[in-house]
């Protein structure tokens, strides 16, 4: 069996409101040292991004992107939102969880590249489906 359809497939995601990009940069490079290094596949057409004000609001344009694009895809695998750190979603908490919520239910989980992640909700709402 193939390896890479055995891996994650890893939808990496951010949002940059300043116009220094160099950060932006810097944490993009992290994200695919991170596939990398855990053998993950990495989904074409990313990263997703959200620049400028849509950055700052609830309603971010390339996360909706990303997870229809997610949907799609956890029917034949598992798929994951790689951010850098969990406030690159949100750094308000609740509306960090709110986002995390959309991921689950669309079939993925979050991770970052300092190894949190919600896999374990994750896998309890995929349970939670099967009964």
């Amino acid at each position: 069996m193939n390896d890479d359809i055995m891996a994650p497939l890893v939808f990496i995601y951010d949002r940059c409101a300043s116009r220094n990009h160099q950060d932006l940069d810097q944490r993009l490079t992290g994200c695919h040292t991170y596939v990398d290094r855990m053998g993950w596949v990495l989904a074409s057409g990313g990263p997703w991004l959200d620049r400028g004000a849509d950055a700052l609001t609830t309603q971010r344009p390339q996360m909706t992107v990303l997870l229809n694009r997610m949907r799609a895809e956890a029917a034949r695998r598992e798929v994951v939102c790689l951010v850098h750190t969990l406030g690159r979603l949100a750094t308000d908490y609740t509306h960090r969880l709110v986002l995390q919520q959309r991921i689950i239910e669309v079939g993925g989980w979050t991770c970052t590249t300092f190894g949190e992640s919600d896999r374990h909700n994750y896998r309890a709402v995929l349970v939670g489906r099967q009964s």
